[in-house]
């Protein structure tokens, strides 16, 4: 059987990799941002979605600053597209950036950049969420966690926070037991839940 530590250990390897080559984190620091990894990366449950998650504050926010961070990180080469939301009018107050990025195995990544205003509702929220969940693992938790995400077809779309409050909070242990899960606990849009 799988060691899906060893494939989680590998793939966050690779994500560091991917962080570095980009140059993302000093791409924003070079307009005076602080980013925070937040997701799966930052609690170590990254194991087969290439996705990496920043959320990015400025004080004072300047949507022309996101814009040149953005234009910095889009001159490397392996950087295949950028898209933008802009969603300062909406409730979670933030610009969305997304860079897909080919790594050297021809591999893509996507770099989920969040750049939220200091007023948003979820600035610094799922900073904590992620710590929250890092504190509360077990390595039982951890394993459970990690082989239902390694099981998702990749075609599949599902949301991380959903299979760690299964996990944590209603012992689910199996994707079998997610799916049933899942069917019962229908949920749109943003899942505040925090362990």
């Amino acid at each position: 059987m799988e060691d899906v530590f060893e494939s989680a250990k590998q793939m966050q390897k690779d994500a560091w990799s991917v962080i570095d080559e980009t140059g993302v984190i000093n791409h924003w620091s070079s307009i005076g941002a602080t980013i925070n990894l937040v997701g799966s990366l930052k609690t170590g449950l990254l194991i087969n979605n290439r996705d990496i998650d920043f959320h990015i504050y400025t004080n004072p926010f300047n949507l022309s600053d996101s814009f040149l961070a953005i234009s910095g990180l889009a001159e490397n080469k392996r950087i295949k597209t950028v898209s933008y939301s802009n969603l300062l009018d909406a409730e979670d107050k933030c610009i969305e950036w997304h860079a897909f990025y080919d790594d050297q195995n021809g591999n893509s990544w996507q770099i989920d950049m969040i750049h939220l205003l200091n007023e948003s509702p979820y600035a610094g929220y799922f900073e904590r969420v992620a710590e929250r969940i890092s504190k509360v693992l077990t390595k039982e938790t951890r394993e459970a966690i990690l082989r239902i995400k390694k099981a998702i077809p990749t075609d599949k779309k599902v949301m991380s926070i959903q299979i760690y409050k299964a996990v944590i909070e209603d012992g689910v242990r199996s994707l079998e037991g997610f799916w049933r899960w899942e069917k019962q606990n229908q949920n749109e849009g943003i899942i505040t839940w925090v362990p």
